[in-house]
């Protein structure tokens, strides 16, 4: 009964929080539209979730996100400065990553984790080929740029899920 209801109760409580953290004001009210849309929210949208994913090193995950923040920041800074400089230095091209991740829904996650990076964009998954196609906004060096990505967000996902 609870599992029908709750489908995922980490998302459930994670509307929640960010629903109250956004409302101008905590009331009953509020806490009760949270709960709604805490409740119909996974339901509506389980048909689109894959199989359950087992979170084998949850530090791992931590340790991402962290580093993730981390990124955010400083490319919000350098991102800054590449527009307010001249544009027509920046270095824009599109980047091909090749996956060593067989998931298919770990990969969607590390295109979500590159695009989530200002000044790169996820494009494409090509599964077939098991390739991320990005564009990045100033590349100096594309196998460098593939290499952070590797190192920095596609190794911490495969040991945090264990793919």
């Amino acid at each position: 009964m609870i599992k029908r209801v709750l489908p995922r109760p980490l998302l459930s409580f994670a509307i929640l929080v960010l629903w109250l953290m956004l409302a101008s004001s905590i009331s009953i009210g509020q806490v009760l539209l949270g709960a709604a849309a805490a409740i119909a929210i996974p339901i509506l949208t389980a048909p689109f979730w894959p199989e359950r994913l087992r979170v084998v090193r949850p530090i791992a995950g931590l340790r991402l996100f962290a580093v993730l923040l981390v990124d955010i920041i400083v490319a919000n800074i350098r991102v800054a400065r590449l527009i307010v400089g001249p544009t027509e230095q920046l270095r824009s091209q599109f980047v091909e990553v090749p996956l060593d991740i067989d998931d298919r829904f770990v990969a969607v996650l590390l295109g979500s984790v590159v695009a989530l990076t200002p000044g790169t964009v996820s494009i494409d998954i090509d599964r077939s080929r098991r390739v991320l196609l990005i564009h990045a906004l100033d590349v100096d060096d594309p196998a460098e740029l593939i290499s952070t990505i590797k190192s920095r967000y596609e190794a911490p996902l495969k040991e945090t899920f264990g793919c």
